[in-house]
């Protein structure tokens, strides 16, 4: 079978689906790699690296028209897709919920589409989690980002012109990215602190050198897939009243607030901006489903009431090569579970395909 990895086109796109060091164990495992010259670029991997990975150099429209596997990142275009053979299998992010175009034109196309924001959060499909691996870097980028507009150091630092007290550092969300958010923070010296609806993050938070912020109440949120499914308006009061002296001290806050197929819950309104610390940074991991600032401005770095507010949407995107590493043995991984180099297994009731196959053969399954 014929692999296709191509450019990606969304603006800002720097990420490839397939690196070399993957494209190598696919050649072994028997499946032919095409790539389109310069698709791994912008990832700092030249063509030259794939052809000694064992791989096809080509054009855009001889990877897609002549592949049996598409893999990208981000989902295809409709000219990607009208590109495609029928019955040419999809793997990329497609965020299904928030796209029924795109559903239905892969549907028409009788294309089967896996997504790999899809992909269930049980034990053994945790090397295939890319939204987890991604996340990861996400969290790590966000702090140095703010860093970068922060008018301060993150360590306390005594001299002979006397002491620079440590930065405060605030964080919605103990997922994969807050805490990852968390580690790096605490590894350049900032005192922590982190709010979550789900209780039992505390530990973790704890463990990673941060304070959890408690909310006592019985009213917790609920959580499906790792994700906090619901929250009621009464206890996201109670957590902004229990967050809001930190809130008004931090000198950097991060937030990573998301509720699945929902549109990410405001934690911080314009109000509570205008009482936090002049020069303090938001930098808000949430603006792409709507942002926890309601302030904040997708793909813009914007200053309310002395306040600058980060909404870059892609920050995986800012580290390409490594983000591109993790993303592609997530799709080597779950391709080998789904597939041989003689075809896939189409064990359609099985939990991970369940899961993750949005599409097939002319049928929408979610």
């Amino acid at each position: 079978m014929k692999i296709a990895v191509i450019k990606e086109s969304r603006v800002g796109e720097k990420r490839v689906a397939i690196t070399p060091r993957v494209a190598i164990q696919l050649c072994k495992q028997g499946y032919e790699v095409w790539v389109e010259t310069g698709a791994g670029y912008n990832s700092n991997f030249s063509d030259e690296s794939y052809v000694n990975a064992g791989c096809k150099i080509v054009t855009n429209d001889e990877a897609v028209s002549a592949c049996n596997i598409l893999v990208k990142v981000n989902a295809p275009t409709p000219n990607e897709i009208n590109l495609l053979k029928d019955g040419v299998v999809c793997i990329s992010y497609l965020y299904a919920a928030f796209n029924p175009d795109l559903v239905q034109q892969l549907t028409v196309k009788k294309l089967s589409a896996f997504s790999m924001d899809a992909i269930p959060r049980i034990s053994r499909a945790q090397n295939m989690d890319a939204l987890s691996s991604q996340a990861n870097l996400a969290g790590y980028k966000a702090v140095i980002l703010g860093a970068d507009y922060m008018g301060k150091i993150f360590p306390l630092l005594m001299t002979a012109a006397g002491t620079v007290t440590p930065s405060r550092v605030l964080i919605y969300g103990a997922g994969v990215a807050g805490l990852q958010a968390v580690a790096t923070a605490k590894r350049l010296g900032a005192i922590v602190e982190v709010s979550d609806v789900r209780p039992e993050t505390k530990e973790q938070v704890e463990s990673l050198g941060g304070k959890f912020i408690e909310v006592k109440s019985d009213d917790v949120a609920k959580v499906e897939g790792g994700y906090a499914k619901e929250v009621s308006t009464a206890y996201l009061l109670q957590q902004k009243e229990a967050v809001n002296k930190s809130l008004y001290q931090a000198d950097l806050v991060i937030t990573t607030a998301l509720v699945m197929g929902k549109k990410a819950p405001v934690l911080i309104s314009e109000e509570q901006v205008m009482q936090m610390k002049l020069g303090s940074v938001i930098v808000d991991m949430a603006v792409e489903q709507g942002g926890n600032c309601a302030l904040s401005e997708l793909d813009k770095i914007v200053v309310k009431h002395g306040v600058n507010i980060i909404g870059q949407s892609n920050l995986p995107s800012a580290l390409p090569q490594n983000a591109s590493e993790l993303y592609a043995q997530n799709i080597q991984n779950l391709l080998t579970h789904l597939a041989t180099k003689d075809g896939f297994k189409w064990e359609l009731d099985e939990e991970i395909t369940r899961g993750t196959l949005i599409t097939h053969q002319g049928e929408k399954r979610i």
